[in-house]
């Protein structure tokens, strides 16, 4: 049978026999009835079960190693072993670290929300003062990023990645041009979804952002999969807080992250990391709504992992259940798609997601066929803002969940729909 992806050779008697070979096989696996799910980058249950020793490891000793009773109200912004351990993760100082309760989104939002309406440096910096406020927003990206965005009324401007992060020219002429541009959404290491690392050039260059932009921009930087490396020798990224101090923009950035893909992901621990003037006005606000987030979880995770190598071994644990399943993906891209311009995904090292465009105009298409015959992606569109693919071609696919059986059934699914998709929008040239 003939590649589909090399159709555009193909005369339309070939294509026409092709596409009813592809429609045959399509309706042979319509009778499985299968029932399985690529939308959202889960933990398997399998990587959860890793920190089940975490239950009663505290064994009766709620007292951290200041001193404090973890039981009682109180420590707005967490332990001082706690914030140790995060700035292990997101690179920066202990100080400059608030822990949070199970959600950094949660973070992120209030974040957001607190600038938006309050101001992060006195009532005169809150955006709402203004007429118009925009975000940068790198794409392919995070749904809910956008959807915070949308939530509170602010526009977003798409952003095109390469494999170094947002293409700094654009986004740099982009906040020279503009005051009312107040932040950029940035996903640094194994980005969702392309799995791209920023360059150390980039990293730097974002951190100068707040040299000449608004006084009131930031960089909300959710560094979500900063230890979920699949590959060994994975590209790390350089630390944005570090060159932040080094250029005098501490209060231009803002730093999130979690455990909930490390240990539990409905009862992790959430933290972020900002300069001391942000981290004060945050604190003011977040005091009208929460008298301190669960600090026995804090200590829980302290006591499980132990130290930064404890965190390691752990996370080597999650990259063993997780490489299999991206690599059934890839081979099933590689097997049917490897030399063809019609088709192109990433190669992450780690993170929780691959990218996949197909040819401009197919991506719904292909989600359609493949939701009728029973597999679930993510919905088209979603990696942009406002849900609107401009060219209808990045789809994201999440492999975490699944078993390898039923990804390895799904991607027999999705290459089937992406053949039969390209094939027929062939033909509709070429008639």
């Amino acid at each position: 049978m003939l590649n589909p992806f090399h159709v555009d050779k193909a005369d339309q008697a070939t294509l026409s026999q092709l596409q009813v070979d592809l429609q045959s096989q399509f309706d042979q696996l319509k009778q499985d009835k299968l029932s399985l799910d690529l939308t959202r980058g889960k933990p398997s249950a399998d990587q959860l079960s890793l920190s089940n020793s975490m239950d009663g490891i505290l064994e009766g000793n709620y007292f951290s190693d200041s001193g404090t009773d973890s039981r009682n109200y109180g420590g707005l912004d967490g332990f001082p072993e706690t914030k140790a351990f995060a700035a292990n993760i997101l690179k920066t100082a202990p100080e400059d670290i608030l822990i949070g309760g199970n959600s950094s989104l949660t973070l992120m939002y209030h974040a957001v929300l607190f600038a938006n309406l309050f101001g992060l440096n006195e009532s005169q910096s809150a955006w709402n003062n203004e007429n118009g406020v925009k975000f940068l927003c790198p794409v392919p990206g995070y749904d809910r990023h956008f959807s915070i965005c949308q939530e509170l009324g602010i526009e977003m401007v798409p952003v095109p990645m390469d494999e170094n992060g947002p293409i700094m020219d654009k986004v740099e002429a982009l906040v020279k041009a503009d005051s009312s541009i107040k932040g950029i959404w940035c996903v640094p290491r194994f980005s969702n979804p392309t799995g791209i690392t920023y360059s150390t050039d980039t990293v730097e260059r974002i951190a100068k952002l707040g040299t000449y932009s608004a006084s009131n921009f930031c960089v909300f930087w959710d560094n979500a999969y900063a230890v979920h490396y699949c590959e060994p020798n994975a590209k790390d990224v350089s630390s944005l807080m570090d060159f932040a101090k080094e250029y005098g923009t501490e209060d231009n950035v803002m730093l999130f992250g979690s455990t909930s893909k490390i240990t539990f992901a409905g009862s992790g621990l959430s933290y972020m990391a900002s300069s001391s003037k942000n981290l004060a006005a945050f604190k003011k606000h977040l005091g009208m709504l929460s008298i301190g987030p669960d600090k026995i979880n804090q200590l829980r995770h302290l006591k499980f992992f132990g130290n930064r190598a404890g965190l390691d071994q752990h996370m080597q644990k999650h990259a063993d259940l997780l490489k299999p399943r991206f690599d059934a993906v890839l081979s099933a891209l590689d097997e049917n798609f490897t030399s063809s311009s019609a088709l192109t995904w990433t190669k992450p090292e780690g993170g929780y997601f691959i990218s996949v465009d197909a040819q401009p105009g197919l991506a719904r298409k292909i989600i359609e066929l493949a939701a009728s015959l029973g597999v679930k992606l993510t919905p088209a569109g979603a990696t942009f803002p406002y849900g609107k693919d401009p060219e209808d071609k990045n789809i994201r696919l999440a492999p975490s969940f699944p078993t390898i059986e039923e990804i390895t059934k799904a991607m027999e699914v999705f290459v089937l729909c992406v053949k039969l998709a390209t094939v027929e929008q062939q033909l509709s040239k070429a008639s």
